[in-house]
């Protein structure tokens, strides 16, 4: 049976109510996390120090996607182009990492959220790479939020590696046939519905070379705030933006109307 590309619902959670009568969720959410390293200049602090404090908001967000029935969380952590980032930068990041993964993982499992990693880890040290995996497994029967983190991931990489598997197929079976749904078996993020809202923080509005296939009928939303002041409240706004939005996927609004009423 196909799922509708989002849940309605109407929802009071204390602190986490979303105040529209009927609020529509979205299955899949994706965000640009910007604004760490501007948030912590404005402050006359160091960029990492921003980027410490954006994970106490990544955590904030985790909670409230899991507790409102989000199905699919992606989060840009890490570009293929932010290697090109001053080093010191580069190498705090990777620790981050490192601790955040140490630090969460028991309290991702405990919550069934199932935690998972897209993008070219091979460019990530060893140490790592094996964190990565061990708290992929520890959280792999979560039946709650799956959280997918792209790290050294960009939508051209995405894109590029699915059509290279293709091109193996073919040359492997020699009957492939080469579609859009063959592409979308290949992506990295085929076992998930594609996006229903993106969200960009910081100002910016631009994708950034993010779930470039993915994103091609995904509801967009750009905020000012910047990642570490986004809060709960600021995610609600942007739920509530999406609700009000009548999804066409190039149909009129005069046939979305008559397939409701159907």
């Amino acid at each position: 049976m196909t799922k509708t590309p989002y849940n309605i619902k109407n929802i009071n959670q204390g602190e986490n109510k979303i105040n529209s009568i009927k609020t529509i969720i979205p299955r899949h959410i994706a965000i640009v996390m910007d604004g760490n390293g501007r948030w912590a200049k404005a402050k006359h602090r160091p960029r990492l120090f921003g980027h410490h404090q954006g994970v106490e908001t990544v955590r904030n967000i985790i909670k409230m996607c899991n507790s409102i029935g989000v199905e699919c969380l992606t989060l840009f952590a890490f570009s293929s182009e932010n290697w090109n980032r001053p080093k010191e930068e580069v190498n705090g990041l990777m620790k981050l990492f490192m601790m955040a993964l140490e630090k969460e993982a028991k309290s991702l499992a405990k919550n069934g959220v199932r935690l998972e990693f897209i993008g070219d880890r091979s460019a990530f040290s060893t140490s790592l790479q094996k964190k990565i995996a061990q708290v992929e497994a520890l959280t792999a029967s979560g039946e709650g939020l799956h959280l997918i983190i792209a790290a050294n991931y960009g939508g051209r990489w995405d894109i590029l590696q699915a059509t290279q598997k293709m091109m193996q197929q073919v040359i492997n079976e020699k009957s492939v046939t080469i579609d859009e749904s063959a592409i979308n078996r290949l992506v990295s993020t085929a076992h998930l519905p594609d996006p229903d809202l993106f969200i960009r923080t910081g100002g910016e509005r631009r994708i950034s070379n993010f779930l470039l296939w993915q994103l091609a009928y995904t509801e967009l939303y750009f905020t000012d705030v910047l990642w570490p002041d986004f809060t709960r409240d600021e995610l609600q706004l942007a739920i509530d933006d999406f609700s009000n939005r009548q999804r066409r996927f190039g149909m009129t609004g005069e046939q979305i109307k008559d397939k409701k009423n159907a």
